[in-house]
């Protein structure tokens, strides 16, 4: 074997290995890989694999595992993929407030410059490209629904206004989302704002 050939066991091999396995598209950070080395040698292989080409760096301590398209040529992550990577795999919760929030239900098509997110873990700010990434520290209570339809829908009527949760915007709503999961907002319903309740109700209506 050659001294520059890399063993199949090598620190560096089974960071690859596990970059490969989250997949194209993948976003993530140094302390995931901590299992397989110290934070000093993760780095220095991240590093390598930026200078290959191979993955990315994104910002400082932010990198991802680039995803090619035919026609676009390669892509940027998501916001939502880049704040899952900022708030570890330690069950720290995230939840899309404002414009992205109604952006994601097909409601907006402006894709803010600042999308912000509702956390129970620290807050944090970063900026990737001309997209800056917020982290909000919130109470308990604003956390209550993150990561359910009903979070979701609850930021994005209160970024509307009630005025603007028009009959063709619940339409679009009830034609997108399956009844199945709009059902499943019942049981949130009293944790939405009161005037939320009748449109709850309305959504989980079969159409």
């Amino acid at each position: 074997m050659k001294k520059n050939q890399k063993k199949p066991n090598s620190i560096d091999q089974q960071i690859l290995n596990a970059i490969t396995i989250l997949g194209q598209g993948a976003v993530f950070v140094p302390t995931d890989f901590l299992t397989l080395g110290s934070r000093q040698t993760v780095d220095i292989v991240l590093y390598r694999l930026v200078r290959k080409r191979t993955i990315r760096r994104l910002t400082r301590g932010i990198y991802d595992f680039p995803k090619e398209h035919p026609k676009l040529g390669t892509l940027q992550p998501s916001p939502e993929k880049i704040a899952e990577a900022l708030v570890g795999r330690d069950c720290t919760r995230i939840q899309p407030t404002g414009a992205y929030a109604a952006n994601i239900l097909g409601l907006s098509e402006q894709v803010p410059a600042k999308v912000v997110f509702l956390t129970d873990g620290p807050s944090r700010t970063v900026k990737i490209g001309s997209t800056t990434i917020q982290l909000r520290r919130t109470t308990p209570k604003n956390m209550v629904m993150a990561g359910r339809l009903s979070g979701l829908l609850v930021q994005t009527f209160r970024e509307l206004g009630k005025e603007n949760v028009t009959p063709e915007r619940l339409k679009h709503l009830k034609r997108t989302i399956p009844l199945n999961a709009r059902k499943e907002l019942l049981k949130d319903i009293r944790f939405a704002p009161e005037w939320m309740h009748s449109i709850f109700k309305e959504l989980a209506e079969e159409t």
